[in-house]
């Protein structure tokens, strides 16, 4: 039983249980296709951030795949919500955590091979929070380069899904990487415009006013919003338009928002330095401090306390 104690949960088809023993078929779509959509939230000191919004995201993700999960949005919630108290004993150690809701369409089956399930697999989750291992980006600020690769039109299939189908990211974060370990991919839309990262929304800064791109392009982040939110609340000037490579290299700030970020400032842009490399800015710092007072929670404190002594 101790030894049960000291393992995260999840909630698994109907059932909490230790996050091992979650099994999902090799014939499930998800695994074959990238079938599947899923969500993701943060906790902050163990209360989760805007989970209704999350919530609500994943199912209109779900509405576009023709997914339905079998619970509503509110049970959702609720066993969200439940997960990430029966895992409180072990959040001190991690720090805080990635919430995430998935679901699958579920098993191609033949009807001989005795599955059990059958229909739509769903995973509620908790995992740590990468902070120490993103420590560095908020004492250095993050260098982004732009990819050969563009993300995929929304004519194609809409970025404001947020499927399990990630191959489009993952194959423009692999020539950043190649170049620059540490380096974080933004793709330009089909028009040449900055589009968005793995995860992350971009935003610039220019004469004070606030830009990030249009929605059509992007998955509407529910920490973008709370950006825009907070730049309503504090009096800064904000505006959704088409960013391009001109508009980035001339940018007086620049910064990533994403569920675990929050915001963290950018110091370069294809190696070329945003702001003399100083970070954060005066607009990314009102924001950043608008944003820790909202959320209760200093995040930008909690990733630099664990930086290698």
């Amino acid at each position: 039983m101790s030894q049960l104690a000291n393992q995260r949960l999840a909630w698994f088809n109907g059932k909490f249980m230790p996050e091992s023993q979650v099994l999902i078929p090799f014939r499930d779509r998800s695994w074959k296709y990238g079938d599947g959509a899923f969500d993701m939230t943060r906790t902050f000191d163990g209360r989760c951030f805007r989970l209704k919004e999350h919530i609500d995201r994943f199912y209109r993700s779900m509405k576009y795949l023709r997914i339905d999960p079998g619970l509503s949005p509110k049970q959702m919630i609720d066993l969200s919500e439940e997960l990430v108290a029966r895992n409180e004993h072990l959040r001190q150690a991690a720090g805080d955590w990635w919430v995430g809701q998935r679901v699958s369409r579920g098993v191609d089956s033949n009807g001989d091979e005795g599955w059990d399930h059958v229909g739509p697999q769903v995973v509620i989750e908790c995992t740590p929070l990468p902070l120490k291992g993103r420590a560095k980006h908020y004492r250095d600020g993050i260098d982004v380069w732009v990819p050969a690769a563009r993300r995929i039109a929304p004519d194609m299939l809409s970025p404001r899904a947020k499927s399990h189908n990630y191959l489009n990211m993952i194959v423009a974060e692999q020539q950043v990487k190649a170049h620059d370990p540490d380096g974080w991919a933004v793709l330009l839309d089909e028009n040449g415009n900055l589009a968005e990262g793995m995860g992350s929304n971009i935003f610039i800064v220019r004469e004070g006013r606030l830009q990030t791109p249009r929605e059509r392009y992007v998955l509407p982040g529910v920490s973008r919003q709370m950006t825009i939110d907070m730049a309503r609340k504090i009096g800064v000037a904000f505006e959704e338009r088409d960013i391009d490579m001109f508009d980035a290299a001339n940018a007086d700030e620049m910064f990533l928002t994403s569920t675990s970020l929050c915001i963290c400032p950018v110091r370069s842009f294809n190696g070329q330095s945003i702001a003399d490399g100083r970070i954060p800015g005066p607009v990314t710092k009102r924001l950043t401090d608008a944003y820790i007072a909202e959320v209760g929670c200093d995040f930008v404190k909690q990733y630099l306390d664990r930086l290698p002594a």
